[in-house]
């Protein structure tokens, strides 16, 4: 018999779902308004009766099926934010590690530039190779930023740059790129090496490791 593959956001942290994590610290966060869960259509009732009611969120609303890549689920939780939307946060499901300072501080540029992203400084040697796998460049590193979640825009910013998207049919792997396809520069605030994106086992046994008590 065949064993059903689980999902990562509902692989266990501590305990408890990493999805419920991620969601309880926008849930407590005084400046975020609501919260849109966006999954596979699927996974529906999974999520629901242990990443969410188990937990008693109060600003989580309708869970928003995905589309096919990233960009399309994006998309389809735009098209169902209220009308009077300000200010919208994207943010990873798996980055549990996210905090209320990071948040703030990513409205607070958004709200100044219309466009914010949390990123980190680059640490390692970076190489520009060629087809053939060998190295052509070595860059200075100073100039380039890992870049997480929490990304941030005013909503009119970001459903303007995913219309056109759709429109011309660009793709990008996250939302900044599409908004700098538009024409919008994009605030960089530093956010932390801590914020964690947990796609692998050793993520988690790392993810494991900042959940552990201290003595």
């Amino acid at each position: 018999m065949g064993h059903r593959l689980i999902r990562k956001p509902y692989l266990q942290l501590h305990g408890k779902p990493i999805l419920a994590h991620t969601i309880s610290v926008f849930d407590k966060n005084p400046v975020v308004d609501s919260i849109f869960v966006i999954i596979n259509a699927s996974d529906f009732e999974l999520c629901e009766s242990i990443a969410i009611d188990p937990y008693g969120f109060r600003k989580v609303g309708n869970l928003i099926p995905g589309g096919e890549t990233r960009q399309d689920s994006v998309f389809n939780g735009l098209r169902l934010l209220p009308s009077d939307t300000d200010f919208v946060i994207v943010h990873d499901g798996v980055r549990p590690f996210v905090t209320d300072d990071l948040i703030n501080s990513c409205l607070e540029a958004v709200d100044e530039w219309g466009a914010a992203v949390a990123a980190v400084p680059v640490h390692d040697t970076i190489k520009v190779v060629d087809a053939g796998g060998f190295i052509v460049d070595t860059p200075n590193r100073s100039k380039f930023w890992a870049v997480q979640t929490p990304q941030g825009f005013r909503r009119e910013v970001l459903m303007g740059a995913h219309q056109q998207a759709q429109e011309k049919g660009l793709v990008a792997t996250d939302d900044a790129a599409l908004v700098e396809q538009l024409g919008c520069r994009v605030k960089l605030i530093t956010g932390s090496h801590r914020n964690l994106k947990i796609t692998t086992a050793e993520d988690l046994l790392i993810a494991e490791s900042f959940c552990a008590p201290t003595n």
